[in-house]
């Protein structure tokens, strides 16, 4: 194990488990002293299902990944992927624990072994914060005989983002055909650095309405949120149904709808 991580390589690891003894196999080539590359792959790697890791401000978050890793060289437990900025050796890396499951071997006679991974993320660790959000690179790693190591870009990017939440409410109801119903709501984003949803001002929200017996909802108007992160429309009540608001999220900000208002028009 390593210490280090987050920007300063001083904090974030705190664990890498195995799920018990890896299967080692027989090194066919000596890895020359010093050495932390050479003689190991990494293929099939898939994080998180290839969408964007969202994270709130309190709930740690498990992020799930499976690849696969070809080698003759003898290793250690604790075979790993996970997200880094900057230098493969001394740049940023993003978690807190990992555990990995045991080789499930593929192809003996050619090192090649398949694994399946789970990545904890805790945002209320003292050196997470919103600069952490946008784009990540994904690294593999094994640890070799005599605490050698083969670190790689396993050229798979990764997304980190801010979890955002939205209410509702849409007033007066029941109301009758034709009049005027107000529909108000709040779009907020996790601080990082507060561990505190707050207002996000400025972003561009769809209200949409899902028809009585309709199976999906329509895009009624977009509204762009006040200072404090509030939202407002107005719009003529024709039939009743359900109202919600959608944000579609960007680089640094997961995409969130609010719960459904229903209003009965008569």
């Amino acid at each position: 194990e390593g210490e280090g991580h987050l920007r300063t390589r001083r904090a974030m690891w705190s664990a890498l488990v195995a799920g018990g003894a890896t299967l080692t196999f027989t090194a066919v080539s000596a890895v020359p002293a010093g050495a932390a590359e050479g003689g190991v792959s990494f293929s099939n790697v898939k994080v998180n299902g290839g969408k964007p890791i969202v994270i709130g401000v309190k709930e740690e978050v498990v992020v799930r990944a499976t690849f696969r890793m070809t080698t003759k060289l003898r290793h250690d437990p604790g075979v790993a992927v996970f997200p880094y900025r900057g230098s493969l050796e001394s740049g940023d890396q993003l978690w807190n624990t990992i555990e990995t499951s045991d080789c499930k071997v593929v192809n003996r006679a050619k090192g090649i072994c398949d694994y399946e991974e789970r990545l904890y993320i805790d945002p209320r660790h003292y050196d997470f914060g919103n600069e952490d959000a946008g784009a990540w690179k994904t690294a593999g790693r094994v640890w070799l005989a005599g605490d050698k190591h083969d670190i790689d870009d396993v050229k798979v990017p990764l997304q980190v983002k801010r979890a955002t939440r939205l209410t509702v409410n849409a007033s007066p109801e029941p109301l009758r055909k034709g009049r005027t119903l107000t529909v108000t709501g709040k779009v907020t984003r996790a601080n990082w650095d507060t561990h505190k949803y707050q207002g996000y001002a400025g972003r561009t929200v769809s209200l949409q309405f899902k028809a009585a017996g309709a199976t999906s909802y329509t895009t009624v108007r977009r509204v762009k949120s006040s200072s404090t992160g509030s939202l407002r429309a107005t719009v003529k009540a024709t039939r009743s149904g359900t109202w919600r608001w959608v944000y579609y999220g960007n680089t640094t900000s997961g995409a969130k709808a609010s719960a459904g208002d229903y209003v009965v028009v008569r």
